[in-house]
């Protein structure tokens, strides 16, 4: 019998150093080897958030012992390896250059395929690491940089049908936390506190709630937030205001989901009706119980990767890897790192003051 391939994957795009071996199955659903993830919290903490100079070293000063660890833990040898696969963009360039010249150099002293992978790409087809999937299918991709709402028809094949027009949801946590006093990272931390609140006490506002198709804002609601916690005195005040941002995401999110699943059923019907939810922000609780109430009320099946598979991991960057692996689409040693790249490349750019919807 043929050995199955084996995906070395390596993710630097911000600041988490990630490496990951997985093998295929026969089931088309891989096996998780080995996924080493190094966090970099202590070093940008007194910071309030991410300096790209002191990511970027830090990748240096890990990327090798964090690809040995994962490398051990795996049991794999080196030769056993079929190809090498790395975060090529979006993120910060001078992080995405320690990893993927990592990949190079290991793909060419090895003399085994180097394949370059949009991060995105990643995130949506994360879930296929735990089951089979069959494509097409809707996406709500929510993380720190990004928020969009894609089709995904196939690898490669992505139709954007609504985009943040401002703040990713993942950096409207970020920037709440970090007005609420809450220590970097402080996203994650913001559904702690809300348990600790009332959702009713601050009414926010809900950014082109009513226009704009499956698009979204969340600038307005930050700048909401940011002139109650000028008045707010009180602990209980921060735990109100926590619910009550909480609350409003849910919201946002039920609402602009409904929409976004007639843009998917306005294409393929009745049929194949799968909703796919990644990226950091899917990690948080409140908003995967509002996303599977509006799947059910709208008879879809909803699928999250597991939380530990919902921030960015190198996991996810070698099963992206493997499906182009089984397709030999590899790439050339003088790929180079792109900041920007995104997964629908005829999508209208949505940013920025005056963008009409």
């Amino acid at each position: 019998m043929t050995e199955k391939p084996i995906i070395l994957g390596i993710e630097t795009s911000c600041d988490e150093t990630a490496v990951s071996l997985i093998q295929d199955t026969e089931n088309d659903v891989p096996k998780i080897l080995s996924n080493v993830v190094s966090s970099q919290f202590d070093v940008h903490k007194e910071f309030g958030g991410v300096v790209p100079e002191l990511a970027a070293r830090s990748h240096v000063e890990k990327i090798n012992l964090i690809a040995d660890k994962a490398i051990k833990e795996s049991g794999v040898s080196l030769d056993k390896i079929s190809a090498v696969a790395a975060t090529v963009g979006p993120g910060l360039i001078i992080c995405l250059s320690v990893g993927l010249n990592f990949a190079k150099a290991l793909s060419s002293s090895l003399k085994i395929p180097f394949i370059g992978i949009n991060h995105l790409e990643g995130h949506a087809l994360s879930p296929k690491l735990q089951q089979h999937i069959d494509y097409p299918y809707l996406l709500l991709l929510i993380s720190g940089g990004h928020s969009q709402y894609l089709i995904v028809n196939g690898l490669g094949n992505y139709n954007r049908i609504g985009t943040t027009i401002d703040d990713a949801l993942g950096e409207a946590f970020d920037k709440t936390a970090k007005l609420l006093g809450i220590e970097f990272p402080g996203g994650p931390k913001i559904e702690i506190f809300a348990k600790k609140g009332d959702p009713k006490r601050f009414k926010l506002p809900k950014p082109i709630i009513n226009k704009g198709g499956c698009n979204l804002s969340f600038a307005g609601l930050k700048t909401a937030i940011l002139k109650i916690t000028n008045e707010i005195k009180t602990d209980q005040d921060r735990f109100d205001l926590a619910a009550s941002f909480q609350k409003t995401i849910e919201e946002i999110l039920y609402l602009k989901t409904k929409i976004a699943f007639y843009e998917f059923q306005k294409v393929f019907g009745e049929i194949k009706k799968k909703f796919v939810v990644a990226g950091g922000v899917a990690a948080n609780k409140g908003i995967r119980d509002k996303l599977s109430q509006v799947s059910r009320e709208n008879n879809f099946e909803v699928i999250y990767p597991d939380v530990k598979l919902c921030g960015d991991n190198a996991a996810m960057i070698a099963m992206v890897g493997l499906e182009k692996f089984k397709i030999n689409q590899f790439d050339k040693l003088d790929l180079q790192a792109a900041p920007r790249l995104p997964l629908d490349i005829n999508a209208k750019f949505l940013k920025g003051a005056g963008v009409k919807l």
